[in-house]
């Protein structure tokens, strides 16, 4: 058997097809290295067996005892049968149950007198503990030595807990394991020699042997630090090597050219740059100029003038004789974003058309409502080269849509964003065109290292001057229903300083959207208790809030509604006479999330506020204070005190840190959301490495992987580097390594 093929062995050969075929649907492993890499999720350790008499309610236990009584009952007249079975340990008495067609082999096996191990989850019947169903083992009493020994080889030492599935069990797992052990022998270390010594790491086979029958906690940890750092290096490795081909690809370098476009836009700025824009443009500015395509992430907070550096960006290409994409994940996004770019350059908007500049060009907007007569004029403007630069949603994607020279484009809000999307707008340019992705929710530098690794990181991290702090408050309406009485009363307070307010609700509440809900037509007619649990009832919504307040707390006022299910040209009213100060209140869903700027508004009430992710919220937040005067936000949420749901509100409104929230966000999601169908509709290939605690690991491991791919590209020198990396990398994930 050769080195690679033992891995690539399918399960079934070695564990018979019906283990084989309940990893493969329930635990996603097919072959030997499947299984291999299937790590343990902790360890039960020395002599933890547990006594009958300490068992632990609702958990998973391993108990060796002996069988005390066993009988077959009958019930449901004759048609029913179970056996019960009675265990002793000396310190206390254990319930068995088993039912239906399983009560055979037990009640054949489980005899009094004979001892076993048994696992399974502990549960109370009539006021008794009893397992039920639960898997087990039997130990030889005839031979004591034997039975020992198996006690041991099961409880006495480091006992590996498998992560398993109801069909089965840790040990089955850990039996399964035992069988395809000796072919770790034969595993592909990808790490090149120079780097395993130097760092000292233990060889792969000891690590994989180590980390599944470890003798002592060091093991544990010596098979970890090396297990991790595969790991991080194949990926990072796998990031590099697309960083490189991306510096192989021919593009049109775009330099800025004096007296452009460019100047006479900075020089009609009323306000001088920040230094972080200042810093952030020339760093892009130096992309720009390379004859390869630039790919870059610009992180920075809600307000950070994001929106400035990616304008300059699209103004110097616009000056380099190409045109540049804005690509939004909304309509109404992408309308604000016009609007607001449009305002920005003034007459340079203008270009060709009467009043406009002389060195101005065409903005236009390209979105999937647009009436024909307008989008038939504005793909004319693009292929004829006399618009500089389009602002559309997905719209812009279509076939339909061809560019005269494009050269930029940029994305925003990258996560609403699929990578085919991003490809099929980057295969319109006559070149690769440069690619620029914005993001206002703040990814932990780990996650930017993986999730975003094929692309270079900027960050914004200064707020422009004149923008306000936010306040943040829980409002706990089921403990204190009188401090949400007190909310509204404080939004009356803004309105009547001539401020504006956001209320935000988790749930539309129309009946189109009941129907399409999880619970169909009965959501709607559920209408929860006042003592009913939160969780339990549906979502506050939008159209019935909106009531509400009109009816009562906010009456007197203007208070209107903004949704995703409105018609855009209603949604594109709304928002003007928002923005114009002429709504008091806009009671929304999170269509407000992103990119809304009303400078007047200065207070949000979010209503379920538990009910969003931390990220989420922050971004909401973010809405408010974007003027002269200070924000507030109410977090509203019926949620227990000590609950982890409070617990995160409480962490929104004790920091307006943007990365310490999203250190947070990940914390409590893990990485299952970053990492996995998020970003590659791929299964995460992360076993042991957590991005949230491994970044010394990450970090390094991209260091090391950078210069082994600058020092061998084609990793012609490392060729068990390259066959780990074909494994890693199945055709989806690399595909969606390549669209990235």
């Amino acid at each position: 058997m050769d080195r690679v093929s033992s891995f690539d062995e399918p399960l079934k050969k070695l564990l018979g097809g019906a283990t084989a075929k309940v990893m493969a649907e329930h635990l996603d492993l097919h072959t030997v290295g499947d299984l291999l890499h299937h790590y343990p999720r902790r360890y039960e350790e020395r002599g933890k067996l547990t006594a009958l008499a300490d068992l632990p309610l609702d958990e998973h236990v391993t108990v060796v005892a002996q069988v005390a009584d066993a009988r077959i009952l009958m019930f449901n007249n004759g048609r029913g049968k179970r056996l019960e079975v009675t265990l002793t340990d000396g310190s206390g008495r254990l319930q068995l149950v088993f039912f239906g067609h399983g009560v055979h082999k037990p009640h054949k096996e489980l005899l009094p007198g004979r001892q076993a191990m048994f696992a399974g989850k502990v549960s109370v019947f009539n006021r008794k503990m009893q397992l039920a169903h639960p898997t087990y083992q039997l130990l030889d009493a005839s031979d004591a030595d034997e039975a020992t020994e198996a006690v041991d080889a099961f409880a006495g030492r480091l006992l590996p807990i498998y992560p398993a599935c109801k069909q089965l069990d840790s040990w089955r797992i850990a039996k399964a394991v035992d069988a395809v052990l000796p072919s770790a022998q034969d595993a592909v270390d990808p790490l090149p020699a120079s780097l395993r010594e130097g760092r000292g790491f233990t060889p792969l086979p000891e690590a994989l042997l180590k980390v599944h029958r470890p003798q002592t906690k060091a093991d544990i940890e010596d098979a970890k630090a090396r297990l991790k750092w595969d790991e991080a290096f194949v990926l990072q490795v796998a990031l590099a090597r697309r960083r490189y081909a991306d510096t192989q690809l021919p593009a049109a370098a775009r330099r800025p050219v004096a007296d452009g476009l460019l100047d006479a836009f900075d020089a009609k700025l009323p306000f001088t740059l920040t230094e972080g824009q200042e810093k952030v443009s020339k760093e892009i500015f130096d992309d720009l100029a390379t004859e390869h395509p630039m790919h870059r992430l610009l992180q920075g907070e809600v307000g950070s003038g994001k929106t400035m550096v990616a304008l300059r960006a699209m103004l110097t290409v616009v000056d380099a004789g190409g045109q540049a994409a804005m690509l939004a994940p909304t309509e109404v996004l992408a309308q604000q974003h016009h609007r607001s770019i449009t305002e920005m350059m003034g007459e340079l908007a203008e270009g060709g058309m009467l009043g406009g500049s002389d060195r101005g060009t065409k903005v236009v907007l390209l979105t999937g409502s647009m009436g024909m007569a307008a989008r038939r004029q504005a793909l004319l403007d693009l292929v004829t080269g006399e618009a500089g630069i389009v602002i559309g949603t997905h719209a812009l994607i279509e076939d339909k849509v061809q560019f005269h020279d494009l050269g930029l484009v940029v994305v925003d809000e990258q996560h609403r964003f699929g990578v085919e999307q991003r490809d099929a707008l980057r295969s319109k340019g006559k070149q690769p065109p440069h690619l620029l992705v914005m993001t206002a929710t703040p990814i932990p530098r780990t996650v930017a290292m993986t999730v975003f690794g094929d692309l270079e990181t900027s960050v914004l991290d200064q707020l422009p001057a004149g923008r306000s702090p936010i306040a943040s408050h829980v409002v706990p309406a089921k403990d204190k229903p009188h401090f949400l009485s007190r909310a509204w009363e404080r939004v009356r307070e803004e309105v009547e300083n001539g401020h504006q307010a956001y209320v935000v609700c988790p749930r539309i509440g129309d009946d189109a959207e009941e129907a399409e809900g999880k619970g169909g037509k009965k959501a709607k007619a559920k209408k929860a208790a006042p003592e009913e649990d939160p969780e339990k009832r549906p979502p506050l919504a939008v159209l019935e809030i909106a009531d509400e307040l009109r009816k009562g707390a906010l009456a007197g006022l203007s208070v209107e509604v903004l949704h995703g299910r409105m018609h855009p040209d209603d949604k594109d009213d709304v928002m003007r006479r928002f923005a114009a100060g002429d709504v008091d209140v806009l009671v929304a869903t999170t269509v407000i999330e992103v990119g809304v700027n009303v400078p007047n508004a200065t207070a949000m009430v979010i209503m379920d506020a538990d009910r969003f992710g931390v990220s989420q919220l922050h971004q909401l937040r973010g809405r408010v204070g974007r003027g002269s005067a200070p924000g507030l936000c109410l977090l509203v949420s019926e949620a227990h005190e000590a609950s982890p749901a409070r617990a995160r509100l409480s962490a929104v409104a004790a920091t307006l840190d943007g990365f310490e929230l999203s250190r947070i966000d990940l914390e409590q999601r893990r990485e299952g959301d970053v990492l996995g169908q998020a970003q590659s509709g791929v299964r995460s290939s992360l076993r042991m490495l957590t991005v949230i605690d491994d970044e010394e690991v990450i970090a390094a491991a991209r260091e090391e992987a950078v210069a082994v791919v600058a020092a061998d590209p084609e990793l012609e020198h490392l060729p068990e580097l390259r066959t780990v990396l074909a494994a890693l990398l199945d055709k989806d994930r690399e595909e969606y390594l390549d669209k990235g």
